[in-house]
């Protein structure tokens, strides 16, 4: 990708001023000097129609860097203002316009990220919500309809329990992965700074590092997070060990291996989506890699997965 030379403002606006004077100031002296020879008038007539032209240069040149751009940028963010996304921005100008454009468009994708999470969230909370809802008001016509022996009762109460608990734990669920959508985890951190803290909070599990020199883009309560939940995902289906290895080709990729059980390649697709698991009946509210694909979004990266014959494998890949 060939990178484009852009002046700065201060550069477009001083040239423009000291251009517009030089102009002046030659004209007169070439005023004075061609002024005997072809005639004054003439002369005048003749600076007068090149300082006219190279001012329509000049006043181009502003237009070009300075005008089209702004009205350019204006235009980007009224069409996504009105829900239009496919508008581009194709006009810079200065490099000052450049980094603004930029980070509106930034902020622009954010928005609209942040927007289609909350829509995706709130829509599969509405799904979840529909069951345990519908046991509880079920359970509650039976307690009023009339007189029911203990163990009726206590079976009654015990679904109402859990489908209270169940709507309690989507609902964190929901809260927590909503706030790691929008946590910036600023800073940097190495492998070797998450050793101690995984191998406490997993002892039980083997834990392989390697390159532990490897200094990732995001601060190490952040990564601790995303690694910590991968272990957990991991211990839960029946993982023994795990190897963290940082590449040596690609700058920024940690590669996550287990050895438990494979990835069903239907699952494979959904495996990030919110509330989509396979341990619904043990407690599990399909939210813990969601939260770790949104912790990674805040965070510039990006998360994948492969099922293997011995396990399965996460890529973490930051920009």
């Amino acid at each position: 990708m060939i990178r484009r030379w852009r002046p700065t403002l201060n550069f477009v606006l001083g040239g423009a001023l000291f251009g517009t004077l030089g102009l002046s100031f030659v004209g007169l002296i070439l005023l004075r000097y061609i002024g005997p020879e072809i005639g004054f008038r003439n002369a005048a007539m003749f600076l007068g129609l090149c300082i006219t032209a190279l001012t329509a240069v000049l006043g181009w040149l502003l237009v070009r860097l300075l005008l089209r751009p702004i009205r350019g940028l204006e235009a980007y963010a009224s069409a996504h203002l009105k829900g239009d996304t496919t508008t581009d921005l194709k006009h810079y100008g200065t490099q000052e316009i450049q980094r603004t454009a930029k980070g509106v468009i930034a902020m622009a994708e954010a928005l609209r990220d942040r927007e289609a999470s909350i829509r995706s969230y709130t829509d599969h909370v509405t799904h979840e919500l529909k069951t345990p809802v519908s046991v509880i008001v079920a359970a509650t016509e039976l307690l009023g309809d009339g007189p029911v022996d203990d163990q009726q009762s206590h079976h009654l109460v015990a679904q109402i329990d859990h489908a209270a608990q169940n709507i309690q734990k989507q609902l964190e669920a929901l809260r927590t992965a909503a706030r790691a959508r929008e946590t910036r985890y600023v800073g940097t951190c190495r492998l070797a700074d998450l050793e101690e803290p995984l191998t406490e909070a997993f002892p039980n599990l083997a834990i392989e590092l390697t390159n532990t020199s490897k200094v990732f883009p995001i601060s190490k309560d952040g990564l601790l997070i995303v690694l910590q939940q991968l272990l957990r995902n991991a211990v839960e289906h029946e993982a023994k060990s795990v190897s963290l290895r940082p590449s040596l080709e690609v700058d920024q990729t940690l590669t996550v291996s287990n050895d438990g059980q494979c990835i069903p390649a239907a699952d494979l697709a959904h495996l990030f989506d919110p509330f989509f698991t396979t341990r619904r009946d043990n407690g599990g509210t399909g939210m813990g890699l969601a939260i770790t694909k949104n912790i990674l979004d805040a965070n510039g990266g990006r998360i994948t997965a492969v099922s293997t014959q011995d396990g399965a494998t996460f890529t973490i890949q930051f920009s």
